[in-house]
């Protein structure tokens, strides 16, 4: 029997949103974005804020030209856990209004950056995106870096307006502390290189505000089964994204009138202090992650969500992210807790494989960012050592000897663990707790009551009887 093709996305099977003024100037158009900021930017749509998204991508992907054949539309498929339920629901988002290539629409760029009716401008380059570049120039079609193209753009809006008004707010969403401030330290930096109008920096100071964020969603991008789900819409995608339900889209220090209606849309929130939210995501979801995933991978596991399935591993992760991380923190109680439910939610996605060995990149390094504080929090508010986060540098100090874990991720420090593993007799408790005090003193942890102890003693009993068995104990 013959089978008739699915249709593609387009306006002819999703009735496109009727047409409002491009408000938003967006230089990416990855999933993340696409999963992330216009989403949210999609919900805001309505009878207070009709802004449409204008994208602009540099990477040469070809996704200009995919989101413009399909008239700007897209399915975003949100999958995970809402309260301990599944999640699996699917809609078209309608907020881009085309798309663009940097390379060979400049000139487009610059005349939606003069409109009136721009607002907003959004950006996810990368982290590596917003670096100087010193030797870029206003004259390259376009300029090569994104701080580049920025700085040209608003020059561009400023002179259109003659250097009065025209005010913009600049979101970016790069994974960087302080992203607004470093975006803006090198745009005023291009603009003293380029020779730019003395009313060039009095107008970026008076009239566009670069905000510091903070951006939390998990956006795998493309499923895994797609053509499973395009047999459910009944229609294809080349644009399919896939994101976790949770989304936080923390912003500082703006009037949130300037906002539009994303200010009251659910997971914005607009705040004079990132501070607490930075804190409870660095200590909560990556530490986390940091102080739990060497266990489950010396307990032989393989991906996040089978270690909050698995009875032991699941517990230890649950009680080292209720009992003891959220304890340690310097916020809201209450706020904490929450965030931490979520948290637990996240990883435990059916729907999302995050390999634990992928988690594993630099982890020594992080354990001292990521971990350590909760280590010393707790000590300080409890007066003991935290017993479970101590078993889990233990068993971080177990997974990286090496042949305890295949395919471990690459770390700065593999060499250095290497020799410092050399000569260590496994089956000598002394040796071993001596081996755990030496590796704490790299992260201030050596001095701290209890802690020494705890961890000489959980590395003890890993190498002894197995990871499983000494968790199993401490539970």
């Amino acid at each position: 029997m013959d089978v008739s093709p699915l249709p593609a996305l387009s306006a002819a099977v999703a009735p496109a949103r009727t047409a409002g003024p491009e408000r938003v100037l967006q230089f990416g158009t990855g999933a993340f974005l696409r999963g992330f900021a216009d989403a949210l930017l999609d919900e805001a749509i309505g009878d207070d804020w009709d802004g449409r998204v204008v994208m602009v991508g540099s990477t040469g992907s070809g996704r200009a030209a995919t989101l413009d054949a399909q008239e700007g539309q897209y399915t975003l498929v949100v999958r995970g856990l809402r309260d301990g339920e599944p999640v699996d629901e699917a809609r078209v988002v309608g907020s881009v209004s085309r798309a663009l290539a940097a390379s060979d629409d400049w000139d487009a760029v610059l005349d939606l950056a003069r409109s009136p009716d721009l607002q907003l401008v959004v950006s996810n380059t990368t982290e590596i995106g917003i670096t100087d570049d010193p030797d870029d120039r206003p004259d390259l079609d376009p300029p090569r870096s994104f701080p580049g193209k920025l700085a040209a753009a608003l020059a561009a809006r400023a002179e259109a307006h003659d250097y009065e008004g025209a005010g913009l707010v600049v979101l970016p969403c790069e994974l960087i502390e302080g992203n607004g401030d470093r975006l803006r330290e090198i745009v005023e930096a291009h603009a003293g290189r380029w020779g730019l109008d003395a009313r060039f920096l009095q107008w970026l100071d008076r009239e566009v505000a670069f905000c510091n964020t903070l951006v939390d969603r998990i956006v795998p991008g493309t499923p895994d089964d797609p053509d499973d789900l395009y047999e459910r819409l009944g229609y294809t995608d080349d644009l399919l994204t896939v994101a976790e339900p949770y989304r936080l889209w923390a912003i500082e220090g703006v009037d949130p009138a300037r906002l539009g209606a994303l200010a009251d849309v659910d997971g914005v929130v607009v705040t004079d202090d990132l501070t607490s939210y930075r804190e409870r995501k660095v200590r909560v979801l990556n530490g986390g992650h940091t102080s739990t995933v060497p266990t489950a991978l010396l307990c032989g596991l393989d991906t996040v969500a089978e270690a909050l399935d698995d009875e032991t591993v699941g517990a230890f992760v649950r009680r080292v992210i209720l009992d003891e991380i959220v304890p340690s923190l310097d916020v809201d109680p209450e706020m904490a807790e929450a965030f931490a439910h979520d948290v637990i939610d996240r990883f435990a996605n059916p729907f999302v494989a995050h390999a634990l060995r992928d988690i594993t990149f630099q982890q020594t390094a992080k354990l001292g960012v990521r971990v350590a504080p909760s280590v010393r929090g707790y000590c300080e508010k409890g007066g003991e050592a935290p017993s479970l986060l101590c078993f889990g540098i233990a068993a971080l100090l177990a997974a990286v000897r090496p042949g305890a874990v295949d395919g471990l991720s690459t770390d700065d420090a593999s060499d250095d663990w290497r020799r410092r593993w050399d000569g260590v007799d496994r089956t000598d408790a002394d040796a071993l707790r001596a081996f755990a005090a030496d590796a704490l003193s790299g992260w201030g942890l050596d001095a701290v009551g209890g802690v020494p102890e705890a961890v000489g003693d959980a590395l003890v009993a890993i190498e002894r009887d197995g990871c499983r068995p000494a968790l199993a104990a401490r539970l």
